[in-house]
């Protein structure tokens, strides 16, 4: 599975794939306050934590870490969910969803935090995310910018189409919503960040070494791997699609999605007769999400399937969307592909919390962003350590089995029926705008062709009187 490429290879903004060391395999018995078992995103970021609080900590990862999805992310760091905000609400209530995005915007700023700390150097951090409508919208946007600034308190902006266009060269998208404090990094040097933060705090890292067992009894829970065991007062299941043995019922719960993604060849002066916003793009439909890097390269993601596809054979659709939404980059090389495969729980909400006395769940992250990943992080720790409450916010998003292969070919008919639809309302869309334009065209000019007739009108109305005058007889002066 390809990953981005490395910073020596292809300019600023990207980590390179031996950024660390290996770490050995746990070939000796360990007894530990907090075992993490999983070691991407969610788990160093838990381990993290754990260490700097104090715990004894040790990290159980059955490849390299990152070797999954936390490695091959697109790194923008913005507010909220995969869940429509409406139906967010619906389900827990205003107030509930309220608490609930602003746990995300702790989570903006934890991330932040640890942009700015030197064990990361070189993110290539930009700012601003816009999110651009494929619909004529404006009604709705006032509504969900109320949601957004007033209810659930985010910087938000709304864009006119004008606005969007002026800075995406395209007539594919409508109204935006432009987050100014949301931001973009280089989440494969973030996720080998926050590894050195958590050795340096501490934390014990062993890769190439599974789980095969766990026993849950007692106090101390007992943790099998092919070489050692391992006993802890608390678990963490930090894993995602793969976490297999440790607990097969987390797993059965999420639907493994790919989404591919490429990274451009540098498109020089092209790229800016495009492209004019410095951030991220995704669009409400879903279908594309992208940033330029680099200065002069496209990294975009588009296209989701349940079932493992080679990233190369999904470039030439990540290309054809490309030069769709912008046909004046027409044929554009790529120079590198990648895809791994998301954990997406069926209600789309990541699942965090206890379980049972001592065992703890952060996994579900799929669509779901860098932020969460960071504060579900600090609210399981935080339960850990100061009994913090928040973390049963997380509680109405239970473990809801996700149908297995059944599941997959249902979700993979949801996910096209949902694509094409947004690309069909797109269509809709613009075909309206362009009748309403061609219609608009045409009353500017009957109404011209009006006013020249009534300036014809006029002027042979005023000829006529000239003439009348001049036949008129002059009276005779008078004696």
């Amino acid at each position: 599975m390809d990953s981005l490429p490395t910073s020596a290879t292809n300019g600023p903004g990207f980590a390179a794939e031996t950024a660390t060391e290996p770490h050995a395999r746990l070939n000796f018995d360990l007894d530990v306050d907090l075992c993490v078992i999983g070691a991407g995103l969610a788990g160093l970021s838990v381990a993290l934590e754990a260490a700097r609080a104090g715990l004894s900590v040790a990290v159980l990862e059955s490849g390299r870490i990152g070797w999954g999805a936390s490695g091959h992310n697109l790194g923008t760091v913005m507010p909220g969910y995969g869940v429509p905000i409406a139906d967010l609400i619906d389900r827990v209530g205003l107030d509930h969803a309220s608490a609930l995005w602003a746990l995300t915007r702790e989570g903006m700023e934890i991330v932040r935090a640890r942009a700015a700390d030197e064990a990361m150097p070189d993110l290539a951090l930009s700012d601003g995310a816009l999110e651009v409508s494929n619909v004529d919208i404006g009604d709705r946007l006032v509504e969900r910018l109320q949601t957004l600034g007033v209810d659930f308190g985010s910087e938000v902006e709304g864009w006119a189409t004008d606005k969007v266009r002026d800075v995406l060269r395209t007539n594919r998208y409508f109204h935006g919503i432009y987050y100014p404090t949301a931001f973009q990094i280089d989440g494969r040097g973030y996720l080998h960040g926050v590894e050195r933060l958590a050795r340096r705090a501490g934390a014990r890292i062993f890769e190439e070494t599974p789980v095969v067992e766990i026993d849950f009894s007692g106090i101390r829970k007992r943790i099998f791997t092919p070489s050692a065991r391992l006993r802890a007062s608390d678990i963490v299941l930090a894993g995602s699609v793969h976490l297999g043995a440790p607990s097969r019922r987390i797993a059965e719960t999420l639907l493994p999605v790919w989404r591919a993604a490429v990274l451009t060849a540098p498109l020089g002066g092209r790229l800016a007769d495009a492209v004019g916003f410095a951030g991220s793009i995704t669009d409400t439909g879903g279908v594309d999400h992208y940033r330029i890097v680099g200065g002069d390269r496209l990294l975009w993601a588009s296209g989701e399937t349940t079932f493992e596809v080679a990233p190369q054979r999904l470039e030439r659709i990540v290309r054809r969307r490309i030069r769709t939404v912008f046909p004046q980059l027409d044929e554009v090389a790529i120079d590198r592909s990648f895809s791994a495969a998301v954990g997406v729980t069926v209600h789309g909400m990541p699942q965090i919390g206890e379980l049972r006395p001592g065992l703890w769940v952060a996994s579900g992250f799929g669509r779901n962003g860098l932020a969460t990943t960071a504060i579900a992080a600090r609210l399981i720790v935080r339960g850990l350590t100061h009994a913090d409450e928040r973390v049963r916010l997380f509680a109405p998003f239970d473990l809801v089995w996700a149908g297995g292969r059944i599941g997959r070919i249902v979700g993979q008919g949801v996910y096209l029926a949902a694509r094409e639809g947004a690309l069909a309302a797109g269509t809709l869309a613009r075909y309206r705008e362009r009748t309403i334009a061609r219609s608009r065209i045409k009353s500017e000019q009957a109404e011209i062709k009006r006013e020249e007739r009534r300036t014809r009108l006029e002027q042979l109305r005023a000829a006529e009187r000239s003439s009348a005058a001049a036949r008129r007889p002059v009276p005779p002066p008078s004696e």
